[in-house]
């Protein structure tokens, strides 16, 4: 949480302009840039009655995809995250805001020439520059400085919690103490099979664990759903593409990408005339027809010497760094062609290409395959989607809805308003599900658009009231969990008494497992449980072992702590654990500070 304070400081104009036209553009058109920057957008969530659009949650998901933090495949998982991350800048901007943390215009004005995206090749405040990126990416400069203040603000509060608290130097020198200390103990796992007795459940317990635990078995207000879904990608999937067209395009996107380029130059106007020129080149390429190597005649004729004791290679070039002649037929050929000849302010040239710097086709085919399919299925998807729109406005069912269109009706089992799971559980269909119109009313609803490429409607089809389950419905797993607790106590009662045994040396022969020179941090397959509980023991005195037991889950582990050592001093280690005190003190501070705003907040998820 740290870490992304520091870094939400260093690229504030970058992550609010770049990514924000980027992101915009690529989702929903440039038309759209008005919606994004005057707030508009269906609402998805309300913080405190401010709303969260649907438009400001795809452009977080698609800025954390363009960004590499999230493959484009767990896009529709990422959904819930982002939102939760929205509603959270949203609550920490709401009381920043309320405590009156405030930027005056001047510092603004530093922060903003100080961006490097509105400075110049020296490092300076370019104003062309700011104006044109604040033109391109939809803000006046009024609109930009208030949501620079606001992303500030937020800073502002995280940093001044991050840096309030603070460790003393005694406590920093105990904690690296306990830091590098290693511990050397025996432990072992108490089974069910220890037991002597064996383990009743009665009815008045299934009863009395029932009754203080009806809360585990409240059903919530469910309903049963149809639905159906037009997904773009699904029809994409059904198209055939013909490798002719794959081919295309990837020789289309091979146009401009960098290529490896070899070149023989001839020169005239002195003894040889152009026309002279020309004809030794024309003979070049016949006899490179007839099969003579490129690299061996520019090594012959090329009058560019630095190349010709390379084979003619120029390395890689880009576009931009040679003439407009130079370039066109350079970058018209495919690799292993040669060029026609080419006359520029130096000479006579052929080119050819050597290498393209461009994926293999067998590696993008299927990118290649989906995106074609993806247009071609274009103008059908729009097609269906008014249609759905139109028809399941109108409709008594949804039935004669997907029938018509020739889409699928799925049917759910019982879901809860928090309990979905699959496309049901995205941001904004529950909530439609519940709503007054679909509910109540009994109408389908409206069109969702899940993403760029779905769309879903439903209907309710049957609708429970919240309620507590009846014992007989739920003895199955109330008898588990009765016999889990008893067994447990047991245990534990049993391990009590052994340790009293160890203690005394009365114990029976038991299997211990050694665990030798364990740090806090090498588990060495240990449960935290059993390691946090070696190291919670005092340490031996006069050799001999200290006993205790961990409860680790359903399982009870007999410890015998045998020997304490004080580990070697490591500065750099020392150092660290100060810093992680820091950061632990810091988080906790922050995340104590969410976690009020959450239990006070009216969030309401649409």
């Amino acid at each position: 949480m740290l870490q992304s304070i520091r870094d939400r400081s260093r690229s504030w104009g970058a992550k609010i302009i770049i990514g924000a036209v980027v992101a915009t553009m690529a989702l929903f058109g440039v038309e759209s840039l008005v919606g994004l920057f005057g707030g508009g957008g269906d609402e998805i969530a309300k913080v405190n009655g401010e709303p969260v659009t649907r438009q400001q949650l795809e452009l977080e998901v698609q800025r954390a995809i363009r960004s590499g933090q999230v493959p484009p495949e767990q896009e529709r998982a990422l959904r819930n995250q982002m939102l939760d991350q929205l509603i959270t800048d949203r609550l920490l901007t709401q009381y920043a805001e309320e405590g009156g943390l405030h930027l005056s215009e001047e510092q603004l004005d530093q922060l903003i020439v100080s961006l490097p995206e509105f400075q110049d090749q020296e490092g300076r405040f370019s104003s062309e520059l700011f104006r044109n990126r604040l033109a391109s990416a939809g803000y006046t400069p009024l609109s930009f400085r208030e949501e620079l203040r606001v992303d500030m603000k937020r800073q502002q509060l995280q940093q001044g919690l991050a840096f309030s608290d603070f460790t003393l130097p005694s406590e920093q020198e105990r904690l690296g103490a306990l830091q590098r200390q290693t511990r050397s103990f025996r432990h072992h796992a108490l089974t069910a099979a220890d037991l002597e007795d064996d383990l009743e459940v009665t009815e008045e317990a299934m009863q009395r664990y029932y009754e203080a635990n009806a809360e585990d078995y409240q059903r919530p207000e469910q309903v049963r759903l149809e639905y159906v879904v037009i997904d773009r990608q699904q029809l994409a999937d059904e198209v055939e593409v013909e490798e002719e067209a794959l081919r295309e395009l990837w020789q289309e996107r091979s146009h401009d990408v960098d290529r490896r380029i070899s070149h023989i130059m001839l020169t005239f106007g002195g003894e040889r005339s152009r026309e002279e020129a020309v004809a030794e080149l024309e003979a070049a390429r016949e006899r490179l027809a007839d099969g003579e190597a490129f690299a061996d005649l520019a090594a012959e004729l090329s009058e560019d010497t630095v190349s010709a004791e390379q084979g003619g290679d120029l390395g890689v070039i880009s576009r931009g760094f040679f003439g407009e002649a130079f370039e066109e037929a350079a970058f018209a050929l495919d690799e292993g062609e040669v060029s026609d000849i080419v006359e520029t302010d130096n000479g006579l040239h052929l080119l050819q290409a050597t290498a393209l710097e461009r994926e293999p086709f067998e590696q993008v085919r299927d990118d290649l395959r989906r995106e074609v399919a993806m247009s071609r299925v274009s103008g059908e998807f729009n097609e269906r989607v008014q249609r759905l729109i139109d028809e399941s406005f109108a409709a008594d069912d949804l039935r004669s809805v997907a029938d018509d269109i020739g889409l699928e009706l799925h049917e759910s089992d019982w879901v809860s308003r928090d309990g979905a799971d699959g496309v049901l559980s995205e941001p904004g269909v529950m909530a439609e599900a519940f709503s007054a119109d679909v509910l109540e009313e009994g109408y389908n609803s409206e069109v969702i658009e899940l993403d760029e490429d779905r769309r879903l409607v439903l209907r309710v089809a049957d609708h429970r009231e919240a309620a507590v389950l009846e014992l007989d419905e739920v003895r199955d797993r109330v008898r588990a969990s009765v016999e889990a607790r008893l067994r447990r106590e047991a245990l534990i009662e049993l391990a009590a008494e052994r340790v009293e045994q160890l203690r005394a040396g009365e114990a029976p022969e038991i299997e211990w497992q050694r665990a030798e020179n364990v740090s806090r941090e090498a588990a060495d397959g240990l449960s935290q449980a059993v390691l946090q509980a070696a190291f919670r023991l005092p340490a031996p005195e006069d050799e001999e072992p200290v006993f205790g037991h961990a409860v680790a889950g359903d399982r009870v582990v007999l410890i015998a702590l045998d020997r304490v050592e004080p580990g070697e001093v490591d500065g750099e280690v020392e150092n660290f654990v100060a810093r992680m005190a820091e950061r632990l003190r810091a988080q906790a501070a922050i995340q104590g500070l969410l976690d009020d705003l959450r239990d006070k907040a009216d969030i309401e998820r649409l």
